[in-house]
């Protein structure tokens, strides 16, 4: 029982670093992302006999921890998020804006957008999911990711914009 314990918390101290950062992406602040850390971890030593050794551990953690904070999300509602984008004209920017940008900076950007945006934004473009399976782990079509995908992007180009026009 007590190596049990031990080695939980040998596992808890190696990963929950990175598995933090990966709940900060999906969370409105750290003690949302700290809650859905530790649920994750809760459910990693439940599900440890559950681990086939096909790919890595560390993913393995990476998908539950995603896991989770995807069904804190799903008890919100933020499916048909509007904010007023409908008529938002796209302007050009170019690439060495967004080089400028630290990595903090852009995830605190992320971090802003609406709970919807933010969490297709992370699942599509950081984690890789395509929009049919965003809509089967959200329950939303397939169009309603391609859309908030859309309005996330919008979104974060004119947030970045505007920093950059405010720094001049």
């Amino acid at each position: 029982m007590r190596e049990d314990r031990q080695s939980q918390q040998l596992l808890f101290q190696r990963y929950a670093g990175k598995m933090l950062g990966v709940c900060m992406r999906y969370a409105r602040n750290r003690q949302e992302a700290e809650d859905i850390l530790q649920d994750g971890f809760i459910k990693v030593f439940d599900n440890m006999h559950r681990f086939r050794f096909e790919g890595s551990f560390e993913g393995w953690i990476r998908r539950i921890m995603i896991n989770t904070a995807l069904k804190s999300f799903k008890k919100k509602s933020f499916k048909n998020e509007q904010i007023g984008l409908e008529n938002y004209q796209e302007d050009s920017c170019e690439p060495d804006i967004y080089s400028q940008l630290s990595e903090q900076e852009l995830l605190k950007i992320i971090g802003e957008l609406p709970d919807g945006y933010r969490v297709v934004f992370n699942l599509y473009v950081i984690e890789g999911y395509s929009h049919k399976e965003i809509g089967e782990l959200l329950g939303i079509q397939e169009s309603t990711s391609r859309s908030q995908l859309t309005k996330a992007r919008k979104l974060l180009q004119q947030k970045i914009l505007g920093i950059f026009k405010s720094a001049i």
